[in-house]
C-alpha cells in the first residue's frame, strides 16, 4: 500500500516539481498528481519508477505516514531569494533527519530538553539567562554542537544539495531541532548554531514570529552576546581596536572576524567610523566571504559518533540503519556531518528492540 504523502516527501527531497517529475518518469502530471493526493495509486511497477527517479528505495513509499517537520514553525537562516524548493528540499530533509532521530530515540535515552522559553527580555539579556542556566559564566562558549546536544538539542547537517540555506530550527512537539550547513567556515558554523539556539528559546511559542527581519535581527544579536559576553570582551578588548588586535583576538571566542567587529562596535568599543573602517579592511583581505586562517576543526555530533560506535559493537550497521528506514546510506550519511562511518563485518546479532534496554548517551561539553 502507497502512502501518498511519501511520494511528496520524496519529490520535495529532490527539489523537483510535479512537471519535472513528470518528464523524468514520463508519468502524466495528472497521474503524479492523482498518486500524491491519493485518488489513485501507483502499480508496483509505477512505484519502481518513481524509485529510480527519486532516489528512493522502493519500499520508502509504502511505510507509514511521517511526522513532517511543521513549515510555519521554521525560522530560516538563508538569502530572502532563495527559491522555495530548496527550501522545500532542505525541509524534507529535516524531515528525514527526525525520523532518523525517532528510531535512535527508541535505541538510546538521549539528553532531556533543557531550553527555557525568554519571550519577554531582549536578545542580550535572553542570552545571558541562558549562559547563566547552563554555567557557562563568561567563559567562551565550547563546542557549540556539543552543548546543543547535551542540553537536548537534536543537531544534524544539511546536506550538500541545499548549500543555499545556512541552517534552521524547529520545534517538533517538545523536542528542538537543529539544522547546520557544514560548508561554510567553522567560526560562521558556531554563529549559526547560535542564532538558531535564539530562536529556539526567543520564538518557540506563538506569542513571537520565528521569521522575518525582525526575528533574525534579535536571533543574530542573541548569537553575538552568547557567544561573545559582554564583560568577557571589556576585559579583554581595547577601545579602537585595530584590524590586527581583531584577528589576534577573534580565536578567544572561536567567531568570524566579522562578527567581533560588529560586537565591539555593538559595546561601543568601536566608532561609527572605526567599524566601517575595520570592516572594509576586512573585506579587502577576503574575510566578508570567508575566514582566511580560520579554525580548522569542524564541530560535528557527539551523539551520533556515540549512537554509531555503539552500534558498531552490536553488529549493526549504518546500511542496517538506513535500511530500517528505508532511505540510503548516503542520504543518511548527508545528515550525519560527513561523519566517516565505519561499517563492521555481516553476521554480528541484532537484538529486537523491545527486548533491548536503551543505554544513556554521557555527552561531555568541550
Amino acid at each position: 500500500m502507497v502512502t501518498p504523502s511519501r511520494i511528496t516527501l520524496a519529490r520535495r527531497r529532490r527539489g523537483l516539481t510535479l512537471a519535472e517529475l513528470s518528464r523524468t518518469t514520463g508519468l502524466s502530471l495528472q497521474s503524479l498528481s492523482n498518486y500524491e493526493t491519493g485518488r489513485t495509486a501507483p502499480r508496483s511497477t509505477t512505484v519502481r519508477r518513481l524509485a529510480e527517479a527519486l532516489g528512493f528505495p522502493e519500499g520508502f513509499f509504502s511505510g507509514r505516514e511521517i511526522d513532517e517537520l511543521p513549515a510555519e514553525g521554521i525560522s530560516w537562516r538563508a538569502r530572502t531569494k532563495t527559491p522555495p524548493r530548496t527550501l522545500d528540499a532542505a525541509r524534507a530533509a529535516g524531515t528525514l533527519a527526525a525520523r532518523l532521530y525517532d528510531w535512535i530515540d527508541e535505541q538510546f535515552r538521549l539528553p532531556e530538553p533543557d531550553l527555557p522559553s525568554l519571550t519577554k527580555p531582549d536578545a542580550e539579556t535572553a542570552a545571558e539567562m541562558v549562559r547563566s542556566r547552563w554555567g557557562l559564566g563568561n567563559a567562551a562558549a565550547p563546542n557549540m554542537v556539543h552543548l546543543l546536544e547535551a542540553h537536548g538539542v537534536r543537531v544534524f547537517s544539511l546536506p550538500a544539495d541545499s548549500l543555499e540555506v545556512d541552517a534552521f530550527a524547529v520545534w517538533r512537539g517538545t523536542i528542538p531541532f537543529v539544522f547546520l550547513n557544514t560548508m561554510k567556515s567553522v567560526e560562521r558554523g558556531r554563529f549559526d548554531a547560535a542564532h538558531e539556539l535564539g530562536h529556539l528559546v526567543m520564538h518557540g511559542s506563538d506569542d513571537r514570529h520565528c521569521s522575518g527581519p525582525d526575528a533574525e535581527r534579535q536571533a543574530n544579536s542573541f548569537a553575538s552576546a552568547f557567544l561573545m559576553p559582554a564583560a568577557s570582551v571589556l576585559g579583554h578588548m581595547p577601545a579602537g581596536a585595530r584590524v590586527d588586535q581583531v584577528l589576534e583576538a577573534k580565536s578567544i571566542w572561536k567567531v568570524s572576524a566579522m562578527a567581533l567587529t560588529y560586537r565591539l562596535h555593538d559595546l561601543n568599543l568601536l566608532t561609527d567610523w572605526q567599524y566601517r573602517s575595520v570592516c572594509a579592511e576586512l573585506s579587502s583581505r577576503g574575510y566578508r566571504t570567508g575566514e582566511p586562517n580560520g579554525l580548522k576543526q569542524r564541530e560535528t555530533s557527539q551523539v551520533l559518533t556515540k549512537v554509531f560506535r555503539a552500534l558498531r559493537t552490536k553488529g549493526i550497521r549504518p546500511a542496517d540503519v538506513a535500511a530500517e528506514l528505508d532511505i540510503t546510506v548516503e542520504e543518511m550519511n548527508s545528515m550525519l556531518f560527513g561523519l566517516t562511518l565505519t561499517t563492521v563485518e555481516s553476521g554480528g546479532s541484532t537484538t529486537k528492540t523491545e527486548e533491548r534496554q536503551r543505554p544513556a548517551l554521557r555527552l561531555v561539553t568541550s
